[in-house]
């Protein structure tokens, strides 16, 4: 055996058995408790202790309990000695963390094949917490490569829209920042404040720049033209929702849609959806509309109202308030509304922000 064993018995003769059998081993002794807990705080790196339960100053139980206690001292292995006639003391050790018990008179072979036993145990045991921090290693490692990929790839996404169409960039921006501090606030009301978990609020985040990624399908006559749409090509215009929904669908053919994916569909889909259920494409009505659509609605909504077209100038922000709170219940889920009016100076500020940045790169 090559091990670390601390030998702790207030019986010298115990102590040089004991150490006689175990010579091949890196032995340390000690005769209490007190003198046991220095050598402990001195060698973390121990394989086993042999505890005698019955000592002065600190008998063995006062020892398991100190170590118990310590997070730091909770993973050494304990064998404990005690007489043939102390059941109760080898049923109270084992309770405090002792994971065997040696009787006296000691017996050479079962003693020497405890320890060969709990030794290859704490070897084993090692082995396979190095083999989960690796693989906790290897899979944290997958994952951030994985967000990386699915990062680039949004933007990449994003980017093909933004080079037909320039007054794309800073409204995703824009909308991406505003849904976020909505849906930060509304995680302090009930019944949103279990839904709005820091993933789910990230995962939205992260997914609205992809609302209008379908209008990649429409053409530019109609995406960039500069005036009012006739009614056959708002019809055309409305297709984007549902190009949006395909592109994202792609290949989900197995029935397994990732959240991440599921949250980007939802929005991309639904955000043209109306409360009382006269929206497009499909006609939700209410709370049937998801709430990721109902959110990325009334920011885009505000946006829209308050930013230059190539169909139509600025508005300001109290006309935005306006329209969104004289359409609560009607286009907008009034709750949200309501979340909404209560940030409406965050908003205001992110939209200027983004605003002034675009005013610095003309």
């Amino acid at each position: 055996m090559n091990a670390k064993i601390l030998i702790v018995d207030d019986s010298k003769t115990d102590r040089m058995i004991i150490s006689n059998i175990l010579s091949e081993c890196e032995l340390i002794c000690a005769c209490d408790g007190l003198e046991a807990m220095e050598e402990i705080k001195n060698n973390l790196d121990l394989d086993l202790i042999i505890l005698d339960l019955n000592m002065p100053n600190m008998n063995g139980f006062e020892v398991l309990e100190a170590l118990n206690s310590d997070p730091i001292y909770n993973k050494l292995i304990t064998l404990i000695l005690t007489n043939y006639d102390e059941t109760e003391n080898e049923i109270r050790g084992l309770d405090l963390g002792a994971v065997d018990y040696i009787r006296k008179p000691l017996n050479i072979e079962s003693l020497r094949k405890r320890i060969e036993v709990h030794l290859n145990l704490r070897s084993a045991r090692r082995s396979i917490e190095q083999d989960n921090q690796h693989l906790e290693e290897t899979v944290s490692k997958r994952t951030r490569e994985l967000v990386i990929t699915r990062d680039i790839t949004i933007q990449a996404l994003i980017g093909l829209l933004e080079a037909r169409n320039l007054e794309s960039s800073n409204h995703t921006k824009r909308t991406q920042w505003m849904i976020k501090v909505l849906c930060e606030h509304l995680r302090n009301k009930s019944p949103y404040t279990e839904i709005f978990t820091e993933e789910y609020i990230t995962e939205i985040f992260k997914t609205a720049p992809l609302h209008d990624i379908g209008k990649v399908g429409i053409p530019d006559n109609i995406l960039l033209k500069p005036g009012k749409l006739n009614q056959e090509e708002f019809e055309i215009m409305k297709k984007h929702t549902t190009y949006g929904v395909e592109a994202l669908s792609h290949d989900l053919g197995n029935g397994y849609v990732p959240t991440f994916i599921q949250t980007a569909i939802e929005i991309a889909g639904t955000h043209h959806e109306r409360f009382d259920g006269s929206g497009y494409p499909v006609g939700l009505k209410g709370k049937s509309i998801p709430l990721p659509g109902r959110l990325m609605t009334i920011v885009d909504v505000y946006d829209a109202i308050t930013s230059k077209r190539v169909y139509k100038p600025a508005f300001d922000h109290d006309y935005a308030i306006d329209v969104i709170r004289s359409e609560s219940g009607k286009q907008f889920d009034p709750e949200i509304v309501t979340a909404f009016m209560e940030i409406e100076r965050e908003i205001h500020a992110i939209s200027r922000q983004f605003l002034q940045n675009i005013s610095k790169e003309e």
